[in-house]
């Protein structure tokens, strides 16, 4: 029943879902046209267009996402070109081998992307991406015709946990009171004691074990549930994409007589005088940020690792970069990888701006306030978890970015819950768990796995959907009963 439920839902949106360009001009559209009609802070009249035109155009607001974006680009061709290696391309289709069908296939990639999402969300992100395309690929080679749509969807899981896990936004941005004078108003960090929130109130408390915890085995047997049983509707990675187009790169053999230049092209030594100082830093960061100058012998190893639990997407870029050059051995041989990775970077250079844009306009026009407040007006005290919740849903629909978000919707949620007297680590984790449920729908994350497995949005959100009603009702229990 499940797996003709998913067949059907997934047609539904083949047949009716935009792609997600379209989707982000409409979206551009409807907040202009939501800003000039119903916004306005603090009892102010909505802004004119001329104000909405200007905060939307600006460095902070069409151009805010540029640095962003360009993390982005490197997530996806420093995975990519890691990925094409002879040793990592080894060991992915070591793990792509172990499936025999559809349902199974499904639930492994579901594990992995979310495990690795707990991690960092954009660890999770592109190995989820690249292990759907290994996985799928392998099952062809192999004779077995697999459903790639819901592979792909099951690469996507990553973003469904990642903000309870330790690259979470909110949480981590609380745990010191200098972390949250950098997202809320000063009235509110001095309501948080003397001390930020820390972990064992958010990430790690109860409820987030029961709650991200319940997903990781939730989401699995859902996704192998959802295995087409009729052939006819199983969709092989063939329709997708050339399953023969990426190939592993190695450095191209020396000419009969080679020039000083193609010595260069083709010399380990110069990639590892890059590689080298990369490995350095990435290991300076651990150093410095889990506090291993104040430690002493091998106290100082563990403060390292513990530093780790911190990484951001600079230090995931610089770690891949480092290893995709060791690893394919010469400039040319990495360049070429990567020359092959960057097709998929379309529609991440095109569409984050318009989404920065969206984003200043909500601020100026104050709907994220609005629709926080409307509701927790709707419900009582005992519901604001769930309200916050469901607010920071809608509103990850318009403002992709978990800390951007935050800093947004924070202060309301905070300011709610502890008029009511709740924990204010429920209240983060409730607009945390908001946030990224509607991942689910909102195509914006996902356009680097677009652009690495090939398939189209509309092809994955369909069963993306039906996970997120699921994982939705999940995640509100556990918000009622801890």
């Amino acid at each position: 029943m499940l797996s003709r439920l998913g067949i059907v839902i997934c047609n539904v949106f083949r047949r009716t879902a935009p792609d997600p360009f379209v989707l982000a001009i409409f979206l551009t559209l409807l907040t202009a046209v939501l800003v000039l009609t119903i916004g306005g802070v603090n009892g102010a009249p909505p802004p004119s267009l001329v104000e909405v035109m200007d905060a939307w155009r600006v460095d902070s607001g069409l151009w805010k996402f540029l640095a962003f974006g360009m993390q982005m680009c490197l997530v996806l061709v420093t995975g990519h070109a890691l990925a094409s290696t002879r040793p990592v391309r080894a060991m992915i289709d070591r793990l792509a081998r172990r499936p025999r069908n559809t349902a199974q296939a499904a639930a492994l990639i579901s594990i992995v992307a979310a495990v690795f999402g707990l991690v960092n969300w954009g660890l999770g992100l592109i190995v989820g991406a690249l292990l759907a395309r290994e996985v799928g690929r392998s099952l062809h080679r192999r004779g077995i015709r697999a459903h790639y749509p819901l592979l792909c969807a099951a690469g996507y899981m990553g973003l469904l946990v990642w903000h309870g896990g330790f690259s979470g936004s909110a949480p981590l941005s609380m745990t010191t009171l200098e972390g949250a004078a950098k997202v809320l108003p000063e009235e509110y960090v001095a309501q948080l004691g003397e001390t930020g929130i820390p972990l064992s109130e958010t990430i790690l408390s109860p409820m987030n074990f029961f709650v991200t915890g319940g997903l990781l085995v939730l989401v699995p047997l859902l996704l192998a549930m959802f295995a087409p049983r009729d052939p006819d509707d199983i969709l092989d990675i063939s329709t997708y994409t050339n399953i023969n187009s990426d190939r592993v790169v190695t450095a191209d053999s020396p000419h009969a007589r080679p020039t000083v230049p193609d010595r260069l092209d083709t010399s380990p030594i110069v990639v590892w005088l890059l590689a080298v100082p990369l490995l350095v830093a990435f290991i300076r960061y651990g150093y410095v940020t889990g506090g291993a100058t104040d430690a002493v012998g091998f106290g100082r190893v563990i403060a390292t690792l513990r530093g780790f639990n911190r990484l951001g997407l600079n230090e995931i870029n610089i770690i891949m970069l480092a290893l995709g050059l060791f690893l394919h051995g010469s400039p040319r041989a990495y360049m070429n990888a990567v020359t092959d990775g960057a097709r998929g970077c379309a529609g991440i250079i095109v569409q984050f701006p318009l989404y920065a844009g969206i984003m200043a306009m909500m601020v100026v026009g104050g709907l994220v306030i609005k629709c926080a407040d409307w509701f927790i007006a709707i419900g009582d005290d005992s519901t604001i978890p769930i309200m916050s919740f469901l607010s920071a849903g809608v509103v990850n629909m318009f403002v992709p970015s978990g800390g951007g978000q935050w800093g947004i919707q924070g202060p309301v949620a905070l300011e709610a819950g502890l008029a009511a007297g709740i924990a204010p680590g429920k209240m983060i984790m409730a607009v945390a768990y908001g946030d990224q449920l509607t991942n689910m729908l909102q195509p914006f994350w996902a356009l680097p796995l677009l652009g690495i497995t090939g398939v189209r949005a509309r092809d994955i959100v369909g069963y993306t959907a039906l996970v997120m009603l699921a994982a939705g009702s999940w995640i509100a229990l556990g918000l009622l009963f801890f």
